[in-house]
């Protein structure tokens, strides 16, 4: 009798234990959900009565107190695409030398831990490596492709963590069959592995995006600018303006801040229905694919 009361609150104590933590999940969830909802609405209260046809496809006019914002979306649609361009082959390649290829080790969990280390970099570090490297060393000056550049390193780290993680939840058993019926080594990674393990890759991708496309430190060093005589780009060696910078131009040293306060209200709202709209098509294509499995 009292070996069946201890079992039984041995498994009180667990269910309990169980229902505590996934309350905890549950209440961080909510929070964070919260936290979001309250940071869109407050930009939705305060910048819809900026957004409107000439705000969209106008460039800056009166000292940016008036006009719109079309070169800062169409620089932050290239710094971020050409940053993926950078990021995601270089990334991709480099998980699957470390997961497929490396042999465990000292030098492997060196790389690794070097990655790791990568990831935590502030992202003025990179801005400043950016300028001194590809603006100043490689002569890039400050345009697309140095800015473009620098936000790949950005993003780097996050790519090839998520690609490793999702080539390792591919099974074992189809790297086997595959060598098994006389594949070799790449055709069982290009044709088996990689198709199982995109939609964890493109997961890393969208990460990626979110974070090359919302910073402001790395591109104010090597690609971004106050304002540009033309409103548009036109070679990746052009500087141009971009939305984060443009916020924070608008922010701090603009030249009537409070009359441009609804502009930068406005500007960061379609900031984010920029960055919601890259990760909307990514995350749509992934869902896509997970279907056709």
């Amino acid at each position: 009798m009292n070996g069946i009361n201890h079992k039984e609150g041995v498994q009180f104590r667990r269910r309990f234990i169980q229902a505590g933590m996934f309350g905890l999940f549950r209440v961080s969830a909510a929070i964070n959900g919260a936290a979001l909802l309250v940071v869109f609405y407050f930009l939705v209260a305060k910048g819809w009565r900026a957004i409107n046809w000439t705000f969209l496809s106008q460039p800056p006019m009166d000292s940016m107190t008036k006009g719109g914002i079309l070169p800062c979306i169409v620089g932050t649609l290239c710094l971020s695409l050409g940053a993926i361009l950078v990021a995601l082959p270089i990334g991709v390649a480099s998980a699957i030398y470390l997961n497929e290829y490396a042999r465990p080790g000292r030098v492997v969990r060196l790389i690794r831990l070097g990655i790791n280390n990568l990831a935590g970099v502030p992202s003025v570090v990179f801005g400043l490596f950016g300028l001194a490297f590809f603006v100043v060393y490689l002569e890039m000056g400050v345009s697309i492709l140095a800015g473009s550049l620098t936000l790949g390193l950005l993003a780097l780290p996050v790519i090839i963590g998520s690609t490793e993680e999702a080539l390792r939840a591919v099974p074992d058993t189809y790297r086997e069959a595959s060598l098994g019926l006389g594949a070799t080594k790449w055709q069982t990674i290009y044709r088996v592995v990689l198709p199982g393990a995109l939609p964890g890759i493109l997961t890393g991708t969208i990460l990626g995006i979110s974070r090359a496309a919302g910073e402001t430190a790395p591109i104010m060093f090597t690609a971004a600018v106050f304002y540009t005589p033309f409103s548009l780009p036109t070679s990746i060696f052009d500087e141009i303006m971009a939305l984060p910078y443009h916020i924070y131009v608008l922010a701090t040293a603009g030249t009537d801040i409070e009359a441009t306060r609804p502009l930068q209200y406005g500007t960061a709202l379609v900031l984010i229905a920029l960055v919601l709209g890259l990760n909307l098509v990514a995350i749509i294509y992934r869902s896509r694919l997970r279907k056709k499995r």
